[in-house]
């Protein structure tokens, strides 16, 4: 398993004409699986995954399913991870001989996870197959918490999976947050309590809740979809992993403040923002509907008075400013790779973890709750997060080194993620064979980015423009922090 550090390449495959999985077809899909994993060496009589999973292995596919309807004007195809990949890949698990094969997410907590399933036809799909194969355990929630979002006030139901269903990491000082702890308390999740965050991250102290299905997997397949984002600038492989933890308080995505009084929320200063954040602040502090909607009603305007001065980053961390979100995705990877059921971290990896990425109709623009299209036609598959992510940014016509989170990933620290330099990261497949600098550019499009990543773009192509509609960050639910 220790390969998977040292493995820099990342294979692609074109899916077969069409505008969507769904519309190609599943065998086309099928198809493009199984010609990236004979690039990536993975198959073998027992099928495309034979040679990933041990017979009698317990397999856990972890898709993105972040929420059950797009926030913009667009639909599914470009949200979430295709249906038809998901059911590829399962059923490639099984052929390869898993004892015991499990699809499960924690999508934000506003998803409406059945409707979801169902819009999908996913939830057909399992109990059809669950019936068939008794190895097939179906499709999990790991959410402990949900909520209804109503005119801005937040109603919560906790508690909805025992802790004991779960394992508590502390990495206390090996955390990358730990360098950005200060005792003032100031990491913030949009839409949640920030006392309940003080709790789980500090100086000295970083603590994430992960589900125990990943981490009693022998295999673990990482299904992203490949999107840009307001916060981490891409998700794909690396920012996927925030879905392995049940609650969001153990998830910092910024810290309270401008850039010049150390915090990551917006550039600069602003007094109208600071009221903005205390506003916020006050209204997840509040139980009761009246005064949630009395502080609500009081943030919106301060909302629309920093629109008219101009701002579209919101107060929320929406910018390649960004120094908390990377912290917090590397340390859940690092989790996942070396992290036992008992909380305990390991010197040498602990499962098997591959990832098989869609871009097929991959997400652009005000990504990851409200993308917009991006007709990529691709599978991307490798062993190493951070190579599958370096060529997940080339192909959104970013430049890499311009992104927190993959420009820190592949550094030295306690449990490790690569051992190798980014320059040795190299694609092979469909698209040809070579570094991504030579082989990516020729196949890359116009891409719109979020208004606070479009210095990250990769020159000399500029991003395109995107809908003036990042302002809404006070009111939607979009902000909270997927």
């Amino acid at each position: 398993m220790t390969m998977a550090l040292a493995d820099a390449t990342v294979a692609i495959s074109r899916v077969a004409s069409g505008s969507s999985a769904r519309k190609t077809g599943h065998d086309s899909v099928s198809d493009a699986l199984r010609r990236v994993a004979d690039q990536r060496q993975w198959s073998n009589d027992r099928g495309p995954l034979g040679k990933v999973i041990p017979s009698g292995a317990r397999v856990l596919i972890k898709p993105n399913l972040v929420l059950h309807q797009n926030e913009g004007e667009a639909g599914l195809d470009c949200l979430v991870t295709d249906a038809s990949l998901i059911q590829a890949t399962v059923e490639a698990a099984l052929q390869g001989g898993a004892a015991e094969v499990l699809v499960g997410d924690a999508p934000i907590q506003a998803c409406d996870f059945p409707s979801l399933l169902q819009s999908t036809g996913l939830d057909l799909w399992a109990r059809e197959l669950s019936e068939r194969d008794s190895r097939f355990k179906g499709m999990r929630d790991f959410r402990r918490t949900t909520c209804v979002l109503a005119h801005g006030v937040r109603t919560a139901a906790e508690n909805l999976r025992p802790e004991d269903q779960f394992a508590l990491f502390d990495l206390g000082k090996n955390s990358l947050l730990e360098a950005v702890s200060r005792d003032d308390k100031r990491f913030r999740v949009a839409w949640y309590d920030p006392r309940l965050m003080a709790r789980t991250h500090g100086s000295g102290f970083h603590r994430y809740l992960v589900a125990r299905e990943v981490l009693e997997a022998d295999v673990v397949i990482n299904l992203p979809k490949l999107k840009t984002h307001k916060k981490a600038g891409i998700t794909c492989a690396l920012k996927n992993l925030i879905g392995i933890n049940g609650n969001k308080e153990y998830l910092p995505h910024h810290r309270l403040g401008g850039s010049a009084n150390g915090g990551d929320c917006y550039p600069g200063r602003s007094k109208v923002k600071r009221a903005l954040e205390y506003v916020t602040d006050r209204q997840n502090l509040t139980s009761g509907f009246v005064a949630a909607a009395f502080w609500h009603g009081l943030g919106s305007g301060f909302s629309r008075i920093s629109r008219l001065q101009g701002d579209r980053l919101g107060v929320d961390g929406s910018w390649s400013g960004n120094d908390t979100i990377w912290r917090t995705c590397l340390d859940l990877n690092r989790i996942l790779y070396y992290g036992k059921p008992d909380g305990t971290m390991a010197s040498e990896l602990q499962r098997r973890v591959i990832h098989i990425v869609d871009a097929v109709i991959a997400g652009q623009g005000n990504g990851p709750l409200a993308p917009d299209p991006l007709s990529l036609g691709l599978i991307l598959a490798g062993d190493n997060p951070v190579a599958v992510d370096w060529v997940g940014a080339h192909l959104l016509a970013y430049d890499p080194f311009k992104i927190p989170l993959l420009r820190h990933a592949s550094e030295s620290f306690r449990w490790p993620l690569t051992t190798f330099a980014t320059s040795k990261i190299r694609v092979t497949g469909d698209l040809g064979a070579g570094s991504p600098e030579a082989i990516l550019p020729c196949q890359r499009q116009s891409v719109a980015h979020p208004i606070g990543w479009r210095d990250a773009s990769a020159e000399p192509l500029q991003a395109a423009p995107i809908p003036d509609s990042l302002g809404k960050s006070y009111q939607e639910p979009a902000q909270s922090g997927a």
